[in-house]
């Protein structure tokens, strides 16, 4: 899946805190909490910030020692888990 074509929101139920380069999803209706590493709390801090999809991975090839090609399908995958999960909502732009 590619993102930058997407927009990604968090659920109405979720709430995100960053906590240093670790982050926190608490889904409010049941409780379940989430953890994300260093590029998924800087994705979602982005993502959350009002950045587009696209600004955020511009951003984060600059912050992290990634090719595009592999920051990409790591954040395809996390938001693909994230919307099964029903922590965050992808749609089209």
């Amino acid at each position: 899946m590619d993102i930058r074509s997407k927009r990604i929101t968090l659920a109405p139920n979720a709430s995100f805190r960053a906590m240093g380069e670790e982050g926190v999803i608490l889904m409010t209706d049941s409780g379940q909490i989430y953890s994300t590493n260093a590029s998924g709390t800087a994705f979602i801090s982005r993502i959350i910030g009002g950045s587009s999809v696209a600004e955020a991975v511009s951003q984060m090839l600059d912050a992290f020692d990634v090719t595009e090609e592999v920051l990409l399908a790591d954040l395809g995958d996390l938001v693909a888990f994230l919307e099964a999960e029903g922590v965050v909502v992808a749609s089209d732009r």
